[in-house]
Order: structure tokens, then C-alpha cells, then sequence
């Protein structure tokens, strides 16, 4: 076994494999750029080297620096992780000359896979089912078009090289495929270094789920069940859970046999990831592998009890497989949520910044369940703009699915992050949609669940009742913190706490009655409904913990002007006080509106301007391009919201842009 390996990545995964070399008493070794200097997997490290700028291309994608890396420091293998070097061909073999063994598949495994113009071939060999399409490679917008034509829309035009929804798009028409093309081909070599495409069928409301494999160095291949990764948006992965509710275990063992025929095609020896397309029919078809550990290969852990970076080291350290497929047993259900930093409001564009509150749901038991993080960041460290936008990937088991889904929804609502834009009001909601509770999925759900976009809904029902009871507890609780303030006119002991309260939550108002009641506070509705709500939360805590009418709640809550905002359920309100009075003066008050800014054209999120699509005194259309803005590694396409015509450029091709910066104006 290895005394020392060094992880050629960062932030969360890099995490993660540290963790487990800790447990198999490995020392490790981290790199860093520039960026990274302070980051969190930088200190969990036994050694750290720097190896660049904060570019990826400069840095983290330099295999000469990660070779030098070991050298230095003694490193007798290297993990990946995933993304980066993980899939690179060139990579083990430079690690083999320099003596220095490759924690992953083979560079033969890779080469084949690796290339999914080449893998479909292969799989075709193997007699795994695979797409209609195109396989050569693709050298013009008319030849896509032309193959498009031929095949049937709508169509998926990939990266070779491609992978994480980078470099794929799905066109519905010509002219569809003739930018997706062009949009592919450039994203494909901006993150991978290659530029080939290809064109398959898209098949109608699929279904995303993948097999994990894993073999060793003789001969040995075995499959871990199935994950279900059908909740995407941009083609990139937003949960994922373990098993899939569509398959039955017929249907799983001839996925599973399939993909332990692909790998054992190409000698496979390591963890990787056989993806397929199914059908609602439970039909299925091989779309690509992975020749590396996935994003979401918690959820397989969480059902199989097995550690999947433990098996990868003790596999390239030439040991065998533990157990045989006979002895794979899958417990219980497992749901993963991806927490990125991107604004689900402004069409999940990128965030960046500081995290001035970071705290994430206790890990471990939860009632039935099992909580669980994984994480690369911590509060005060900054989410940059040269990498992936993930800040934790939160994980939840529990003996059914619904049962891990509702310990999901829980642990979303107490986990509190601030300082950016994220995703957990999003996640939140999809935890409550009943579609998704009921399983009914497909890669298209939340562009059909969402057409509109997503904005956090208003509480309603019992959820709103549970809202208004919280926020009368907390305005009573700041009452309490007001008379003890010393200097005041009168004396405290005079005051008396008016008991008659207006809750008004987002429009919706509710009449209540506060009064203790031994360590519970009693919050009573107009209906004669009373409801206790116990907390020892305190002003300035960013999560409400306790429990209403007996039952554990947790809220976010953030400070407001005379109010504070609420957040549980995926819904989200302003909540203010009053009383009886205060409340009918409050209905007098003029409501300030917002002002447009419908004649310029903001730049949604921090990014660099790639492309300006438009000349000054330009006549534009509903619809039209106008810029291109990239940000951590995703190209962007601004369009026009009304006809106009451009009276203004302020910003040109090169530049770095912060949020809401004018990119143009029009007149």
C-alpha cells in the first residue's frame, strides 16, 4: 500500500479523498493555485505545493507541475478526483515514466472511453445499446445541419472531449443547430483542448441513469446498482439519488451486465461510470462512460456501505476486488443536492464573492436518516470565477425514498449560506414538487416544471401558518432583547408587551394572539388554533431551529428592515409585526416601485466578454443575440428582450465584467 499520494485537484473532492487516505493512514500531499493559497483542502493536507496561477491552463491542467509536485514531496501515486487531468489519456502515462502510479483506469480504458465518437463504437462491439447517430466528426455548421436533417429533431450535438454539461447542446431546428455547433465547438476547446463534435437523436423525455463499475488489475469487474440523474439544467447534473424509482431489478441487472461488458471490453481497472439514456418504457441506451470517479458517487456509497476512493486506491495499489457481484447489496435510498453558487433567479447565472456565512446541517444521524456533506469551501473563503461553482454536495439516507427526501428537504432548510447567490431556495422547492416526490422524471423537468424560470413561491397553507408562528415568536423574542437596552425613559418593568399581534407575510396577514405558556411560546390564530413554538434561537443566528405544534422545524432567517426574511420549503417571504395599530397605519404607507432598467443590457453575473454581437446604431430584434459572457467555464448568450436599436457599446471583447455592469444601450 501507498505511504504518500498527492490529489491532483482541489476544493471539494479534493476533500473528500483526503479524508479517506486519513482513514487508511496515507499521508497526502495538495496542490494549489494561486487562488487556492487559502483553501480549505490546502490545509487537510499533510503537504501542499503551489503549482500556478489561478487559470486552470496554467495550473491544475499542467502535468509536468503535478509530476514535479511528487517529486518534490515524495508522492508515490495520484488520484484526480474528477474534471481537470482526470480524463486525460497523456496523463498516466507521463505519471508511469516518471514511476508513479495513476489511482484510476488505464490509459488504453481511457483512450477508448474516453472519446465517445470512439466509445459508442466500442459499445457497439460489446452489444450495448446505443443512440442513433452520427460518429464521425463533424466539420462545419451545414454538415451538422445536413446530419441533423437526416436523423430526425431534436438532436444533441456533443464534445467528443466533453463532460459536466460543457460543450453539448440540444437543437430542436436548423438554425438551432447551427449556433449549438458553434457554441459546442467552442466550449469544448476552451475546457478540454478539442474541439470535435458529434450529432446523435435526442431521445423524447428521457431519463438520465448511470451504472458505477468498478474492477481491479485482474480481471475482476463488478457493478454498484444504478443512480438516477435526471433532475439537469443545462445539461449538467442538480440531484441525483440512488436507486433509480424507474427500474425494477430485471432492468438493472441487464444495465449492470452491460456495463461490466463495456468495461471488461477495455480491461477496465478502476471506478468509472457507464451512463445511459432510458426510456419511460424502462428502454435504454448507452450514452457515454467515465473513466473516473463521479460527482455524484456519494449516493452509491450511501446504499452500497462501500467506500469508492478506498476501493480506487487499493485497486491501483494492485490488490483485488473485496467482494464479488453476488455480494453487492443495496440498503435503503439516497438523494443528492448540489449546492452551487449561481442565482436560480437570474437563470442560474454564476455568483461569486465572499462567504460571510457558511454553515452547513450537522452531519450524522437525523431521526431515521443519515446526513451527510461534502464540502470545499468554509465560511470567509471566496468563490472565484476560474473554477466550477459547486460549494457542497449535501447528502441524505434514510430505509425509503420518501423518507430520505423529506431528510433533504430538512437539512436544505438548515443550511444556511450568505454573502452569494446559491441554489438552495431552488433545491428546496424541488424537494416539495410532487412530481418529484412521486418519481415521475426526466431530463426535461425543470425546464417543464419551471418554463418561466425559477422564483422562490409565497408560502401558502400550513407551511404559511408555520411562517407566521415563527416570525411572531422572533418579533416577541426581539421585544424581550429591546426592553432590556439600559438608558431607557422608562422603566422596563412598565412596559407592557401588547399580546394582539397583525403578522403580515409577503400580502398575507394574520391576526394572532402571543402569550408564554412554561418554555413554549403560544401563538394563537384568529380560528382559535393554538400553536407552540419552542426555540433557543437567538437575534442574528441565520437558521431558525425548534420545533412548531412538537414538530422539528428549521428556517433561515436574514434581517430585514422593521421585518425579517423567512425561507423554509422552498418558499421564502418578508415577514413584519405590527400591532393592531401599527398595522393599520402600515396600510397607509405608499409602496415605492422599482425602476426598469429595460435600455441597457446588465451583465447577469461576474464574467468575461467573449463576444459582442452588435455594432452601434444596430437594429435589433426580440430574441437576438447581442454578447456572449463566459463564466466558470460556461458560455452565456445575452439576448434582446424588445426590439431596439443599439445607440451605445460600453463594453468590448476582453473585458471582465462585475454584475449588473452595462455591456450596451439602447435608444
Amino acid at each position: 500500500m501507498f505511504d504518500k499520494i498527492l490529489i491532483a485537484n482541489r476544493g471539494e473532492i479534493a476533500c473528500r479523498i483526503i479524508k479517506t487516505a486519513r482513514k487508511m493512514g496515507i499521508k497526502t500531499v495538495a496542490v494549489y493555485s494561486d487562488a487556492d493559497r487559502d483553501a480549505v483542502h490546502v490545509a487537510m493536507a499533510d503537504e501542499a505545493v503551489h503549482i500556478g496561477p489561478a487559470p486552470a491552463a496554467q495550473s491544475y491542467l499542467l502535468i509536468d507541475r503535478i509530476i514535479d509536485a511528487c517529486k518534490r514531496t515524495g508522492a508515490q501515486a495520484v488520484h484526480p478526483g474528477y474534471g481537470f487531468l482526470s480524463e486525460r489519456e497523456a496523463f498516466p502515462k507521463a505519471l508511469a515514466e516518471a514511476g508513479i502510479v495513476f489511482i484510476g483506469p488505464n490509459p488504453g480504458a481511457i483512450a477508448a472511453m474516453g472519446d465517445k465518437i470512439e466509445s459508442k463504437k466500442a459499445a457497439a462491439a460489446a452489444k450495448v445499446s446505443t443512440v442513433p447517430g452520427f460518429l464521425g466528426v463533424i466539420e462545419s455548421p451545414e454538415h451538422a445541419v445536413k446530419i441533423a436533417d437526416e436523423i430526425g429533431y431534436p438532436v444533441m450535438i456533443k464534445a467528443s472531449a466533453g463532460g459536466g454539461g460543457k460543450g453539448m447542446r440540444i437543437a430542436e431546428s436548423a438554425d438551432e443547430v447551427a449556433e449549438g455547433f458553434a457554441r459546442a465547438k467552442s466550449e469544448a476547446s476552451s475546457s478540454f483542448g478539442d474541439d470535435r463534435v458529434f450529432v446523435e437523436k435526442f431521445i423524447t423525455d428521457p431519463r438520465h441513469i448511470e451504472i458505477q463499475v468498478i474492477g481491479d488489475k485482474h480481471g475482476n469487474v463488478i457493478y454498484l446498482g444504478e443512480r438516477e440523474c435526471s433532475i439537469q439544467r443545462r445539461n449538467q447534473k442538480v440531484i441525483e439519488e440512488a436507486p433509480s424509482p424507474l427500474l425494477d431489478e430485471e432492468t438493472r441487472r441487464k444495465m449492470g451486465e452491460q456495463a461490466v461488458a463495456l468495461a471488461k471490453a477495455v480491461n477496465y481497472d478502476s471506478a468509472g461510470t457507464v451512463e445511459f439514456v432510458a426510456g419511460q418504457d424502462k428502454s435504454f441506451y448507452f450514452l457515454e462512460m467515465n473513466t473516473r470517479l463521479q460527482v455524484e458517487h456519494p449516493v452509491t456509497e450511501m446504499i452500497t456501505g462501500l467506500d469508492l476512493v478506498e476501493l480506487m486506491i487499493r485497486v491501483a495499489a494492485g490488490e483485488t476486488l473485496p467482494l464479488t457481484q453476488d455480494e453487492v447489496k443495496l440498503d435503503g435510498w439516497a438523494v443528492e443536492s448540489r449546492v452551487y453558487a449561481e442565482d436560480p433567479t437570474r437563470n442560474f447565472l454564476p455568483s461569486i464573492g465572499r462567504l460571510t456565512v457558511y454553515q452547513p446541517p450537522e452531519e450524522g444521524p437525523l431521526g431515521g436518516a443519515i446526513v451527510r456533506n461534502d464540502t470545499g469551501v468554509e465560511e470567509g473563503g471566496e468563490i472565484a470565477i476560474h473554477y466550477d461553482p459547486m460549494i457542497a454536495k449535501l447528502v441524505t439516507w434514510a430505509p425509503t425514498r420518501l423518507e430520505a427526501i423529506e431528510a433533504q428537504a430538512t437539512a436544505l432548510d438548515a443550511f444556511a449560506i450568505d454573502g452569494i447567490r446559491h441554489n438552495i431556495p431552488f433545491l428546496a422547492t424541488l424537494m416539495a414538487h410532487p412530481r418529484w416526490r412521486e418519481g415521475r422524471l426526466s431530463t426535461g423537468f425543470i425546464k417543464e416544471e419551471f418554463p418561466e424560470g425559477f422564483s422562490a413561491p409565497a408560502p401558502e397553507g400550513q407551511v404559511a401558518r408555520r411562517l407566521a408562528a415563527v416570525a411572531a415568536a422572533i418579533d416577541h423574542k426581539l421585544n424581550i432583547r429591546k426592553r432590556g437596552i439600559s438608558g431607557q425613559m422608562r422603566d422596563p418593568s412598565l412596559l407592557t408587551f401588547q399580546r394582539e399581534r397583525v403578522v403580515v407575510l409577503s400580502g398575507q396577514r394574520f391576526n394572532v394572539t402571543v402569550e408564554t405558556q412554561d418554555d413554549d411560546l403560544l401563538v394563537t390564530f384568529d380560528d382559535g388554533t393554538a400553536t407552540a413554538v419552542r426555540s433557543d434561537w437567538r437575534p442574528g443566528d441565520p437558521v431558525w431551529s425548534g420545533t412548531v405544534a412538537g414538530a422539528p422545524v428549521a428556517i433561515q432567517v436574514r434581517p430585514l428592515l422593521n421585518g425579517v426574511f423567512l425561507q423554509h420549503a422552498g418558499a421564502a417571504a418578508e415577514a413584519r409585526v405590527f400591532t393592531r395599530r401599527e398595522a393599520e397605519l402600515a396600510d397607509l404607507m405608499p409602496v415605492k416601485e422599482n425602476a426598469g432598467s429595460g435600455k441597457q443590457l446588465l451583465c447577469p453575473m461576474p464574467g468575461l466578454v467573449k463576444q459582442i454581437m452588435v455594432a452601434e446604431g444596430q437594429e435589433v430584434k426580440n430574441g437576438e443575440p447581442l454578447a456572449i459572457v463566459e463564466a466558470m467555464k460556461m458560455e452565456n448568450v445575452l439576448r434582446a428582450e424588445r426590439d431596439g436599436t443599439v445607440s451605445k457599446i460600453a463594453a468590448k471583447e476582453g473585458d471582465s465584467l462585475a454584475v449588473d455592469a452595462v455591456i450596451l444601450e439602447f435608444a
